[in-house]
C-alpha cells in the first residue's frame, strides 16, 4: 500500500468547458503510483504513453490522485460571469447615481406651471381690460344723458324766464345755449322778441316740473321739460300761470363739451 508520500497529483491540461447551462463537472482519476524502487522517469513515460481519455463535461482542470487529497477547487459554474463582476467590482462611487424620476421631471413641471400661470394672468389682464372699458363707457355715456338732461332743463327755463328790465341779458343767454338751426332761427327773430317783450311789460319766471331723456348717448340727446310759468303783462298785472311741454334736440359741443340746443319745440 502506497503512503501518502508516494502518492502524486497531476493535472490535465486543456480540458474543454461545460455545455452552457449545465453544470460542470470534474474528472478524478486516481492512478497507483510505482514502488519506491522504480524510477521517477520511468513513471513519467508510461503516463505520458498512456492514452488519456478526453472527458465529455469537465471544467477547466481534470485532477487526477487520490480523492481524499484532492481539495475541491471552484466550479466555473459559480464564479459569476466576467461581465457581472465588473459591474459588481469597484466603489460604488465609481458607478454613476441613477437620477430620481422627480428630479428629472421636475423642471419640466415648474416651467409648465409657469406657462400655465402666465396664461391665466393674461386671461385675467384681457377680462380686466375688457371689463373696465365697458364700465368707463357705461359710466361716461350715463354722465353725458346727466349733463344733457341738465341742460334741457337750464335751456326751458332761460327760455320762458324774460323780464322787460333785464331782456337783453335773457336774450343772450338763451342764444348762448343754442347751436345749429335753432340759434339761426332766434338769431334772426332776437328783435322783434325783444320789442314785443319791452311794449308788453313782460314778466315771466318758469320752474322745472319734470324732465325725461327720451334718447340720448354721449353726442347726442332728446329730452323732454315740463314747464310751469308765471306770466305778467300789461292785460294781466297780476301774473296767469302758464303751462308749457317743451321737447329740446341737443348735441354735445366737442370743444367745450357743453349741450346745446339744436330744435326746440312746444309739444302738447
Amino acid at each position: 500500500m502506497p503512503t501518502r508520500r508516494e502518492r502524486t497529483l497531476r493535472v490535465i491540461k486543456g480540458a474543454k468547458a461545460g455545455a452552457p447551462g449545465r453544470p460542470v463537472q470534474r474528472r478524478l482519476v486516481t492512478r497507483p503510483v510505482l514502488a519506491p524502487a522504480t524510477r521517477i522517469e520511468e513513471v513519467l513515460e508510461r503516463l505520458d504513453e498512456e492514452p488519456v481519455e478526453d472527458p465529455t463535461e469537465v471544467g477547466d482542470l481534470t485532477v487526477v490522485g487520490d480523492p481524499a487529497e484532492v481539495e475541491d477547487l471552484p466550479s466555473p459554474a459559480e464564479e459569476p460571469p466576467v461581465t457581472d463582476r465588473a459591474k459588481t467590482a469597484g466603489p460604488a462611487a465609481d458607478r454613476p447615481a441613477e437620477e430620481p424620476a422627480g428630479q428629472a421631471a421636475g423642471p419640466g413641471r415648474r416651467r409648465a406651471l409657469v406657462a400655465l400661470l402666465v396664461v391665466l394672468l393674461a386671461a385675467a389682464l384681457a377680462g380686466a381690460g375688457v371689463y373696465g372699458h365697458r364700465w368707463y363707457v357705461d359710466r361716461a355715456t350715463e354722465q353725458a344723458r346727466q349733463g344733457a338732461l341738465a341742460a334741457a332743463k337750464q335751456a326751458s327755463v332761460n327760455f320762458v324766464s324774460v323780464s322787460a328790465a333785464s331782456v337783453d341779458r335773457d336774450l343772450q343767454r338763451i342764444t348762448a345755449g343754442a347751436t345749429g338751426d335753432f340759434k339761426d332761427e332766434f338769431t334772426r327773430g332776437q328783435a322783434q322778441v325783444r320789442t314785443a317783450v319791452v311794449e308788453n311789460k313782460v314778466d315771466s319766471q318758469g320752474t322745472v316740473l319734470r324732465a325725461g331723456l327720451v334718447s340720448g348717448d354721449r353726442h347726442r340727446a332728446v329730452v323732454l321739460v315740463a314747464v310751469d310759468a308765471t306770466v305778467k303783462n300789461v292785460k294781466a298785472p297780476d301774473g296767469r300761470p302758464s303751462h308749457y311741454r317743451i321737447q329740446l334736440d341737443l348735441v354735445r359741443d366737442r370743444d367745450s363739451g357743453a349741450w346745446l340746443v339744436t330744435k326746440l319745440q312746444f309739444v302738447g
